[in-house]
């Protein structure tokens, strides 16, 4: 085993010029992350440098049997905190031979509205908060509950120490700094309400690297997890019941409501984002009706309600930004299983580009 080990955390760079390169995608369900590695002859600091690649599409739901090939375009790289050195991961979307994105490329849009000149030009942040939950495996359980069984009434558990309030520390903290050394901008972790329950937050980012974020963090997560024999639940509403939901809160802002005089504009935007109400939220994941009750910190799914500092609305604008006068507002309708990619473009979208 110690040999087995040396071989994992070998230096390559101490012996080639030689990298491994993690090429990573979204398959068929847009859910599913899948991954496969190539060497690349020598260390690459720009998605630019590297070659487009194949895959099997028909293996993930995205693509015929007898027209299987799908090619993956390479647009974003991070470091590789399991391999180290100069090895990379490369966050990619996904098309034709012909260049067509795939109905499942989420990315393309995304990068279309953001290159937007009026979109471009507000300088687009979001902060995403990423709610998840461990599960024992095999049974499908959250880590620290007793199998079959239910712990104490949530109150405990959120941002708690104690072996019997806090559950799956480690995976956390891996996860963490498996994120700092990969350059993503993760800016802080806790615990949430439901035990077995956990957070993330990454951001301020700008436009579509969000997303590239995100993504690329879940997949670190589901690296971490796997190493750990335990499964990650992105299920906005794991267990049925009095039992806090997940969600996936985007915190935006754009130049204008940064400015002085900004909570103008925030308002503005909120106004548009409550005549598109319906359509965010069939945007915004599956399974979120089981989430969106309007109890649990949520606003019931058919209802658009803003406040601030409340917790129980669709949108919830902060005490610092309601006293300055300027700043960010959060949308609390996301479920955890939500597209990055898809969310943060469609609330750009909705409250620069739209017309009502």
């Amino acid at each position: 085993m110690s040999l087995l080990s040396d071989l994992i955390n070998m230096n390559l760079s101490d012996s080639t010029d030689k990298i491994i390169a993690e090429y990573i995608w979204i398959g068929g369900s847009g859910m599913d992350m899948r991954s496969k590695a190539r060497t690349i002859s020598h260390p690459v600091n720009d998605p630019s440098q590297l070659p487009r690649w194949n895959y099997d599409g028909s293996s993930t739901g995205q693509a015929a049997g007898e027209d299987s090939e799908v090619i993956l375009y390479p647009q974003a790289i991070f470091r590789d905190p399991f391999r180290r050195g100069d090895n990379i991961l490369v966050m990619c979307d996904t098309y034709t031979p012909s260049g067509v994105p795939l109905d499942s490329n989420k990315r393309y849009k995304a990068a279309e509205i953001f290159s937007h000149p009026e979109v471009a030009a507000e300088e687009t942040w979001y902060g995403i908060e990423q709610e998840y939950t461990l599960l024992q495996k095999d049974v499908n359980w959250p880590l620290g509950w007793p199998v079959g069984g239910f712990p104490g009434p949530q109150g405990p558990y959120y941002c708690s120490v104690g072996a019997d309030k806090s559950f799956g520390r480690d995976i956390v903290d891996a996860h963490y700094k498996a994120c700092i050394y990969a350059g993503i901008n993760i800016s802080g972790i806790n615990g949430e309400v439901m035990p077995g329950q956990w957070e993330f937050q990454v951001g301020p980012s700008i436009g579509v690297s969000a997303g590239d974020e995100l993504w690329v963090a879940r997949y670190l997560l589901e690296r971490i997890t796997e190493m750990a024999g335990v499964v990650l639940s992105l299920d906005p509403k794991p267990i049925p019941g009095d039992w806090n939901g997940a969600g996936a809160h985007t915190n935006y802002s754009t130049k204008s409501m940064r400015k002085e005089g900004g909570m103008k504009v925030i308002e503005a935007a909120i106004a548009k984002l409550g005549l598109r109400h319906k359509e965010h939220i069939e945007a915004y994941g599956k399974g979120n009706e089981r989430r969106l009750t309007g109890r649990h910190e949520t606003a019931d799914i058919n209802t658009f309600v803003w406040g601030v500092a409340n917790r129980g609305a669709s949108i919830r604008v902060g005490r610092d930004t309601e006293r300055a006068g300027k700043g960010y507002f959060e949308d609390r309708r996301p479920a955890s299983n939500m597209d990055p990619y898809v969310v943060t473009s469609m609330i750009a979208e909705t409250t620069i580009l739209w017309k009502p």
